[in-house]
């Protein structure tokens, strides 16, 4: 089916290409491209056809069809030997550089015989020869051939190296490439990235380049020690060639190095973006290149003990890293021998085995903000054997008894201690496995006694993941089991610890904190009534039910805060205390000690609490538990960040980290105990140290299942990370968190993934790159528009998407939107970013139409000057000049660009006056200098007036000199110079 109307005139077809032109290469490009091939055939003359074929065989060379290309030139030099003279400069000079991307295509086929692709060598040199053109390019092809085939490369090289260059050369940045790769090839390092400088700095580039200098490139970087370097170039290279065919080699290369720096995590899941690249690269070569890089990952994934991981591969089945692996190394092979074969060479089977004998070059380098292991993958991938489950290191051993684990189970679990976690979950597998048989024990008790503890292990995980309407039911089953199975006891802890769930499911609307307390106030009167009521209550299940007594009436002092109900919860934590300490249950008595501190905390005495928790920890070093310990410092740095001591409050935090990974995972909240020290950090200033807290905090909580919570953590991380100027760490960060699967099902908030993707926009745009970000943000625009609850994020996103609408120069959509960004404001004011918006897209299209685009610039202008004046009507006051000063600098630039000059003079002269004298502030200071820079400008240079300029800019610069701002002052002195020398 046609993708688009068949063009019907010449001029339709000349609209239809250059619209194709302006697409990504790709399928889609291709499909069109082939499609006006066709209708270009319907016209007589030739010309829209010469047209038509050479958009075609474009898109076959960077859509990665190099069969194609070939038959598409055939039909453009048949088409030049015929009439040659309706080839003008233009397409003469394409059809003549193409002689080089058939030669390239040839290559790329290895059932193309060595012998027709130097045919076609001798068919170029000899076209160039009777053109009257150089023979460089076609000495570059044969060297290419040669380094291909590895035969009498040297001598190639030199005869392409040493000649001159000519307008039908390689780009220089293609040509540095091959040189580099040229000394690469021979074991120099450094020369070849003495070679690559001018790429790697960006002072030259291309439709390929830097990014295919970049992944050749990496290695080197970290073999010379340019390690800084090379975690760069992979960031803002590998973003400039992923899911691209025609850059499925460079893909690899960039696996390669996931692979080879103890990134294989990572790697993976660039594989899985890159999925499309099994199906879609058509060029032999480019599959080789890119199945090779494949391997060495999974070479490394499965050398490291991790085969049964999932896979991104072909489609049409899953795959583990093992069977993909397996597959990739047997097409990679073929294609490696059937090179081998017609190049009557070993060169590409050498070169594949050198990849794939490569030692990794560090064990592990921070490549991106979320560094994770292929343990974290394995932790997340669904289990496909028990080695795929993480097991804490410090977990004793789990008894193999059935009625010792039960045992064993039930008595770290009165502990608390965290072991019990793994005992229970052993327990959980055995009892769900077909032909469990519960023993035969009194110590060990029935089986409904065992259902209800793991229904009560199951209620107490839900807690901790907040889920406390799930976590209320299952407690609330387990106190029914417990009844049945004789232990009324345990029934009323269940009973106890529903309540205290129920009463902590989140209140809703106005009220909402005073609901809250007056539910966790029943709840604790029920706990009160069942401590009195139940029959049997052993003093270590007396003790947690105080526990929870006091932890209702700690909660209900949070919810409310307010003072009355602190002495009923130092009460009941004294009651608690002098119960645990005569019967010696040190575990009790630290939670007693603990909640006394958070209650001194809550009500503001953090001195006290501190204090508290000093005592604290003396007495659990002294008598534990240990793992109260970490939990324990975490509470003590929160309070020291509370007391404006982030330096205490970090080392306190640092050793919390420290001593939680000696214990299993979920033995302490370690996402809050980095979450925390990224505070103390961004107090400190040691922004750095802060990002690296902020993704491991997000991190733990994935591992938990509190995924929004990770989200909403990772999108603080990207917007630290763009304002500290780490533009391509911060995408990266985005990248992978915008591909976990949830966000991409759309089942997470969508608010939250805006915001996610509102801030990768934003680095887009940071990084120079404006046709992603202008695509992020069209598509945002688009999606809030239907925000009818936040009309607020609409009109700011608008805003933003109008100017860099304005920015690419489509002024008419960014006219669109910003009426739309308008709309939102009428509805939720947004003075501030409106204006600004309409500001800068009056300037923007003033700067690059000059006259012909001031009616549109004014035009925004008077829709900004609207915005004033309802700023002003509501008593807005805006956070630095007012509206209107800016407004009328505004109008002083844009009649400038578009040369409106004593309109701009009139407009700055008023913006001054807005403005007032400047006085010691050095921003305000700043503003009027710039402005009386600008105005001096206009009048001295561009009206011609230079006393009266001159008489401005020298008042203006002996205020500032006097107000102690000289470096405010320089610009108008070197334009007062100027205007000096011109007289």
């Amino acid at each position: 089916m046609p993708t688009a109307p068949r063009p019907q005139t010449t001029d339709e077809l000349n609209q239809a290409l250059e619209e194709n032109d302006r697409r990504p290469y790709g399928r889609t490009r291709t499909v069109t491209a082939e499609e006006l091939v066709e209708a270009a055939e319907q016209f007589a003359e030739p010309v829209p056809l010469i047209n038509a074929l050479l958009e075609l065989q474009e898109a076959y060379t960077y859509g990665s069809e190099p069969r194609k290309s070939p038959v598409v030139f055939a039909r453009l030099l048949t088409l030049f030997d015929e009439q040659p003279d309706v080839f003008d400069a233009r397409m003469r000079h394409l059809l003549f550089w193409r002689f080089k991307w058939v030669a390239g295509a040839l290559r790329a086929l290895p059932e193309m015989p060595l012998t027709s692709q130097r045919q076609w060598l001798t068919e170029m040199r000899s076209r160039y020869e009777k053109a009257g053109l150089g023979l460089q390019p076609y000495y570059g092809q044969a060297y290419q051939l040669a380094a291909h085939t590895g035969e009498n490369t040297a001598v190639a090289y030199e005869l392409w190296a040493a000649r001159t260059r000519t307008q039908l050369s390689d780009c220089e940045a293609c040509e540095i490439c091959e040189r580099a790769l040229f000394h690469l090839a021979a074991g120099d390092d450094k020369r070849a990235l003495r070679a690559w400088e001018p790429v790697l700095a960006g002072k030259e580039s291309c439709q390929e380049e830097p990014a295919r200098s970049v992944s050749h490139a990496l290695l080197p970087l970290l073999r010379t020690g340019s390690v800084e370097q090379a975690v760069d170039m992979h960031l803002s290279g590998y973003r400039s060639c992923r899911r691209n065919p025609s850059m499925a080699g460079e893909v690899g290369r960039h696996l390669e190095f996931c692979a080879l720096t103890g990134n294989e995590a990572r790697g993976l899941e660039l594989l899985a973006e890159n999925r499309n690249l099994f199906d879609e690269v058509d060029s032999p070569l480019d599959q080789l290149d890119f199945l090779t890089g494949v391997e060495v990952l999974l070479q490394r994934v499965e050398h490291l003990g991790h085969g049964d991981l999932p896979a991104a591969g072909y489609s049409g089945r899953t795959w583990t890293v093992a069977d993909l692996r397996a597959e990739v190394r047997g097409r990679a092979d073929d294609l490696a021998g059937r090179f081998d074969t017609r190049n009557g060479t070993t060169a590409r089977s050498d070169v594949r085995r050198t990849r794939l004998d490569r030692a990794p070059l560090l064990d592990a380098l921070e490549l991106t903000l979320r560094v994770r292991s292929l343990d974290d993958v394995a932790a997340a991938a669904p289990a496909t054997t028990p080695s795929a489950a993480r097991t804490p290191r410090t977990t004793a051993p789990v008894p193999d008894s059935l009625p010792e684990l039960i045992l064993r189970a039930r008595e770290l679990d009165h502990q608390g201690h965290p072991d019990a976690r793994a005992c229970w979950e052993r327990l959980r597998t055995l009892h769900t496995a077909r032909g469990y048989t519960h023993p035969d024990d009194p110590a060990v008790g029935p089986l409904l006694l065992l259902r209800a503890d793991l229904l009560a292990d199951e209620a107490n995980r839900a807690g901790e993941r907040d889920e406390y309407t799930d976590a209320a039911d299952l407690h609330e089953e387990a106190a029914g089991l417990y009844e049945d199975a004789g232990a009324p006891a345990h029934a009323a802890l269940s009973r106890a610890c529903a309540l205290l769930a129920t009463a902590e499911i989140p209140a809703e609307g106005d009220g909402a904190a005073e609901a809250k307390a007056a539910e966790l106030t029943a709840a604790h009167a029920s706990m009160v009534r069942l401590c009195e009521e139940t029959p049997g209550l052993v003093p270590e299940l007396e003790a947690r039910l105080l526990r929870l007594r006091a932890t209702a009436l700690g909660l209900r002092l949070q919810a409310s805060g307010s003072e009355e109900h602190a002495a009923s919860v130092l009460a009941e934590v004294a009651l608690l205390h002098e119960f645990a300490a005569r019967h010696d249950n040190d575990g009790q008595v630290s939670g007693a000690l603990l909640l006394r501190a958070s209650t001194y905390a809550i009500s503001g005495d953090l001195p006290g609490a501190v204090a508290e928790i000093d005592g604290l920890l003396d007495r659990l070093k002294a008598h534990g538990p240990a793992w109260h310990v970490p939990r324990t410092l975490g509470l003590r740095g929160r309070l020291q960040l509370g007391l404006q001591d982030p330096q205490s409050a970090h080392a306190s935090l640092s050793e919390a980290v420290r001593l939680a990974a000696e214990w299993p995972l979920g033995t302490v909240d370690t996402a809050r105990l980095h979450a925390d020290l990224a505070g103390a950090c961004m107090h400190m200033g040691r922004h750095d140290e802060a990002l690296r807290h902020l993704t491991r905090s997000a991190e733990q909580d994935l591992r938990r299942g509190s995924r929004t919570e990770a989200f909403c953590t990772y999108s603080n991380a990207a917007q630290l990370s763009l304002d500290l100027g780490r533009v391509e760490a911060c995408i990266a960060l985005l990248d992978s968190v915008l591909a976990e699967p949830d966000l991409v099902a759309g089942e997470v908030d969508d608010r939250l993934v805006a915001q996610l993707r509102l801030t990768r926009a934003r680095a887009l745009y940071a990084g120079e790159d404006l046709k992603a970000a202008t695509a992020e943000f069209v598509a945002l625009a688009a999606e809030s528009a239907g925000w009818d609850d936040d009309p607020g994020s609409h009109a700011m996103i608008a805003a933003e998407t109008a100017v860099l609408l304005g920015e690419s120069g489509e002024f008419d959509q960014a006219r669109k939107v910003a009426d739309q960004a308008l709309a939102a404001h009428a509805q939720d004011p947004q003075f501030e970013q409106i204006s600004s918006c309409l500001r800068e897209l009056a300037r923007t299209q003033a700067q690059q139409q000059g006259a012909d685009g001031l009616p549109g610039a004014r035009a925004f202008l008077a829709e900004a000057g609207k915005v004033a004046d309802e700023a002003r009507a509501a008593g807005y006051e805006s956070r630095d000049r007012s509206l209107d000063t800016a407004l009328a600098y505004e109008h002083g630039r844009v009649n400038a660009y578009a040369g409106a000059y004593d309109d701009a003079l009139a407009s700055l002269d008023r913006a001054l006056a807005l403005l007032g004298e400047p006085g010691t502030d050095e921003d305000r200071a700043g503003e009027w200098a710039e402005c009386v820079r600008l105005a001096g400008a206009v009048q001295g240079i561009y009206l011609e007036r230079p006393a009266p300029a001159l008489a401005r800019l020298d008042s203006a610069i002996s205020r500032l000199t006097a107000l102690g701002h000289t470096a405010e002052a320089e610009p108008l002195t070197a334009l007062a110079g100027r205007l000096r020398d011109e007289q």
